[in-house]
C-alpha cells in the first residue's frame, strides 16, 4: 500500500490537484507515525490491515468533521472534508455488499457460538479482523444485534 501512496502523490503533484496532494500526504504521515510508535514498543512496521484500519478512521473523523460544518454553516469547509474522504476511500478496499454484510454476519456468529447479545463484542471482533476496512462496522453491529436476538 505504502507504494500506492507514492505512486498516487507522485501523479497528483504532476496534475498539480492540491486537495490530492495534502491528503495523501495527511495518509503518509498517519501511516509513519503508527510505524514510529510500532517501533518504540518493539513492533514491527503496520501491516496493510492495520493501514486499512488508519484510512477508516481518517474517514470517520473527515465524516464528524464535515456534520460538524455543516451544522455551524460552513458549507465550503464540509465540502473540502467530503473531497479528502473521497480520496481516502481510492485506497480501501472495495466495501462489501449489504447482501455480503449480512453472510459474514451470520458466518461468524456461527464460528464464535454466539448465543445472545452478551456475544456481540466477540463477534464484532472477529469481523474486524477478519474484514478491516471492507465493511462498515456501525451497519454490521446493527446486523450482528438484530441476528442474535
Amino acid at each position: 500500500m505504502r507504494e500506492k501512496f507514492a505512486k498516487a502523490l507522485k501523479d497528483a503533484l504532476k496534475s498539480h490537484d492540491k486537495r490530492r496532494i495534502s491528503t495523501i500526504r495527511l495518509i503518509q504521515t498517519a501511516v509513519n507515525d503508527r510505524d514510529i510508535s510500532n517501533r518504540s514498543a518493539g513492533k514491527d512496521p503496520v501491516s496493510a490491515e492495520e493501514i486499512a484500519l488508519i484510512l477508516v478512521k481518517m474517514i470517520k473523523q473527515r465524516q464528524e468533521s464535515a456534520r460538524i460544518y455543516e451544522e455551524g454553516n460552513r458549507l465550503e469547509l464540509a465540502e473540502q472534508e467530503r473531497e479528502e474522504i473521497g480520496i481516502i476511500r481510492d485506497f480501501l478496499p472495495r466495501q462489501l455488499e449489504e447482501e455480503a454484510v449480512k453472510q459474514a454476519c451470520a458466518q461468524v456468529i456461527d464460528e464464535v457460538g454466539a448465543d445472545g447479545l452478551r456475544d456481540m463484542g466477540k463477534c464484532m471482533n472477529a469481523l474486524r479482523e477478519k474484514f478491516p476496512g471492507r465493511m462498515d462496522f456501525g451497519k454490521a453491529s446493527g446486523i450482528v444485534k438484530g441476528m442474535l436476538r
